[in-house]
């Protein structure tokens, strides 16, 4: 592959990021338990339609430095973090594209920072979870006194910490075929509260899938058996500092330009978005300009389905070009 890898003092961490190409920058956000590769079928297909793309491990994953206390994983950090990005890299606005945690960063970064943002594209996640009375993890826990949920199983440290890290190619094996179109997360809610996320997942066909290798789960096991989890987990353990930041910007519509991708078996749009996800996007964002369903893929959607990510981006990323001419 033609991507180069660097680390940078960002922001007052260690950031690692994967750029390639020139053209229209494009930064690519990703969630938890991923990183910059969980992008690695997308890079190579926007450089080559003359994008400068740019894919870094988010705060605490990989090998960007991951504090120790949940505060560090604040909007206010992260967006510092994307902002800060771009200035290390002398671009003055960027496409930004994101996943899971990496959805809410764009979008908390678009209405914070909207002159540095071309357009947003959300992948999976249309909008941040927002009840303006409760914070998350109060709501979260009260559902976890019924039955697993694995946000309450990463609340308090050390425990999922010290599990998942003593285990990370069982937990990755498990919870990527999980959070899948062929796995099914909402299986793990049969399991009673306390019990551990990797005994509550069903047991995975064994490696290679369809769209995984064995080696390319070797990645994300090598990287996570060395940083450990605590960084992603922060992410979580951060939500309720988050809603807090985010009360200010209630009712708060940006002009941003903003896409949606997202797939038929995704955990969150059937579990954790209400029966409209997109209105709540489309709350924020009133101009989303397009939404797309991937039929059969779930909450890995990059990986599953590379082909028909690829197109719908390169199809997203034209008609913003079209925008700016």
């Amino acid at each position: 592959m033609d991507w180069s890898h660097h680390h940078a003092d960002i922001n007052g961490i260690r950031m690692h990021y994967v750029e390639q190409g020139e053209g229209l920058p494009v930064v690519l956000c990703h969630g938890f338990p991923h990183l910059w590769f969980s992008w690695h079928r997308q890079i190579p297909a926007l450089a080559a339609a003359g994008c400068r793309v740019i894919a870094p491990d988010m705060r605490g994953m990989g090998q960007t430095e991951a504090p120790p206390e949940p505060a560090a994983y604040d909007v206010e950090h992260i967006t510092a973090d994307l902002l800060c990005l771009l200035e290390h890299l002398g671009i003055e606005r960027a496409v930004f594209a994101g996943l899971d945690f990496g959805a809410f960063a764009i979008y908390d970064f678009a209405l914070r920072h909207p002159d540095r943002v071309i357009a947003v594209i959300g992948l999976e996640n249309p909008a941040a979870p927002h009840d303006p009375d409760e914070p998350p993890l109060a709501g979260y826990r009260r559902t976890a006194q019924q039955h697993f949920l694995h946000i309450e199983y990463f609340r308090e440290p050390p425990r999922a910490d010290r599990e998942l890290a003593a285990d990370p190619r069982r937990f990755l094996h498990k919870v990527f075929h999980t959070l899948s179109g062929a796995g099914n997360y909402f299986d793990c809610f049969k399991h009673p509260p306390g019990t551990s996320y990797i005994d509550a997942m069903a047991e995975p066909p064994p490696l290679p899938w369809p769209w995984l290798s064995e080696l390319e789960l070797e990645f994300f096991v090598s990287e996570y058996s060395r940083s450990g989890f605590t960084g992603g987990l922060n992410w979580y353990r951060s939500m309720d500092l988050k809603w807090e930041q985010r009360r200010p910007f209630e009712g708060v519509q940006s002009e941003v330009p903003a896409y949606f991708l997202g797939s038929e078996h995704d955990v969150d749009l059937e579990g954790f978005h209400g029966e409209d996800p997109i209105s709540l996007m489309r709350a924020i964002f009133p101009g989303l300009r397009e939404v797309r369903m991937i039929p059969g893929a779930g909450h890995m959607v990059q990986l599953e389905a590379p082909a028909q990510v690829n197109a719908i981006l390169l199809d997203y990323i034209a008609a913003i070009r079209d925008e700016l001419s």
